[in-house]
């Protein structure tokens, strides 16, 4: 039986690659996802190394994803009212045209920190209609529906291994053939995503007819998520989360230049350890059953999350640092993708690009404000000191939402109790 167990155990986990479609979208995003990490690496770095400020690297992440969160509202409602794909085929050509750019100015120009950061922002205004529709998409590519959270889990797999794969090769190509090849091949990595669209053949989206203005569709959307208490306290952690602990990367270029004495190749290898945990933890979260309870998982995720951020904040071993890094890539992936998850299969369908857009608002919103936060707490009190309170707070806000699960858990118990006095009496 054990035998059987293990021989079916791979077919879960991928399952939701048998969908064409699907297959399809996971091949070209995984190459394309791959350029998009070797050009953030390299972005970092490029901006710590002309300025030698933290400040500026936290100032580099906002530039990047406030944009997103100031329009991502506008690409929900864009992704309920017209066809997700082309709104999709429109992003990424827009997306590849933004990296053109950056590395032409790279490759020929006398380029400086200010041209880097509005490519930043324009890159941030695309990516809040691409998310809202990339995202809702998913749920077209597969046919059985089961098969959802499985194809959800792999997307964050395919992310994470992106993200062990390109910081890796962005160190490399710093190194040996300089800044602007890492943005060239970035630019190049979109032919794979735009080949895999062409070749899809999706079933007819359902788009309302007789829609409102778009004021009204974005109260819609709003007053749904109020009315539903379970997603509206998954994107009020997620907020909290996003602002207060996931902006632990923005430091990330200082442990690798100050504190190990690196070089850019450093910085890619520990943005690459926090890619093994991640992608271990997509992998953990792709193989798991159905009846799995993803709110109690998130709760003890969040402490083990804090509990690695708060062993790598001091440690000054190089390899040891590497090992918490996996072990906070880990926590940090099942933050984001078991919220995901809990979203894409509880939102209904009309309702699902709206909801998706306040997910990437809490996420992308939250975390551009906290990279600033930190960057500027870090100026006074120092990186070391910095992430041991990003840990410290992530352990606060675990045992929050245990206390929390246990008061839901308690509270229906009493509810129970209460039905079952009344049928008796």
């Amino acid at each position: 039986m054990l035998k059987s167990f293990n021989a079916r155990m791979p077919l879960d986990t991928f399952k939701a690659l048998y969908n064409r479609n699907y297959r399809l979208y996971f091949t070209g995003q995984s190459i394309s996802l791959i350029g998009t990490w070797m050009q953030r690496t390299a972005v970092s770095w490029v901006v710590y190394t002309l300025t030698h400020s933290t400040f500026m690297l936290g100032l580099t992440l906002f530039a990047g994803q406030f944009p997103t969160f100031l329009f991502t509202l506008i690409g929900g409602v864009a992704s309920d009212r017209y066809n997700r794909y082309k709104v999709l085929l429109i992003t990424q050509i827009l997306s590849m045209v933004q990296a053109s750019i950056l590395a032409f100015l790279v490759l020929f120009t006398h380029y400086q920190v200010w041209e880097i950061l509005v490519l930043s922002v324009f890159l941030g205004i695309i990516n809040a209609f691409d998310v809202p529709a990339r995202q809702s998409m998913v749920n077209q590519l597969v046919a059985d529906k089961k098969d959802l959270p499985n194809a959800i889990a792999l997307n964050s797999s395919m992310v994470n291994l992106s993200r062990l794969i390109g910081p890796a090769l962005a160190g490399i190509a710093l190194e040996k053939l300089g800044n602007g090849v890492c943005f060239l091949l970035n630019a190049l990595s979109f032919v794979a995503v735009l080949v895999s669209l062409f070749l899809m053949h999706l079933p007819p989206q359902v788009i309302r007819k007789n829609q409102g203005n778009m004021l009204k569709e974005l109260k819609d959307g709003f007053t749904y998520i109020k009315h539903s208490p379970f997603i509206s306290n998954i994107l009020l952690f997620l907020a909290l989360t996003s602002l207060l602990v996931l902006p632990f990367n923005t430091l990330i270029p200082v442990y690798a230049k100050e504190i190990f004495h690196g070089t850019a190749s450093t910085f890619g290898v520990i943005d690459s350890f926090i890619g093994v945990g991640a992608f271990s933890g997509a992998l953990f979260l792709a193989s798991l059953k159905a009846k799995v309870d993803l709110s109690r998982l998130l709760a003890f995720d969040t402490l083990l999350f804090g509990i690695g951020l708060l062993l790598f904040s001091h440690e000054s071993h190089y390899y040891l640092a590497l090992f918490f890094a996996v072990l906070v890539g880990f926590g940090m992936m099942l933050q984001v993708t078991i919220s995901n998850t809990q979203i894409q299969t509880s939102v209904a369908p009309e309702m699902r690009g709206r909801v998706i857009s306040f997910y990437a608002m809490a996420f992308f919103g939250m975390m551009p404000l906290g990279g600033l936060l930190v960057g500027f707490i870090s100026q006074h009190i120092g990186a070391p000191k910095t992430l041991l309170l990003e840990g410290a707070i992530c352990l606060l806000l675990g045992l929050g939402r245990i206390l929390t699960l246990q008061k839901q858990k308690n509270l229906k118990k009493a509810e129970i109790l209460e039905e079952l006095v009344e049928e008796l009496g």
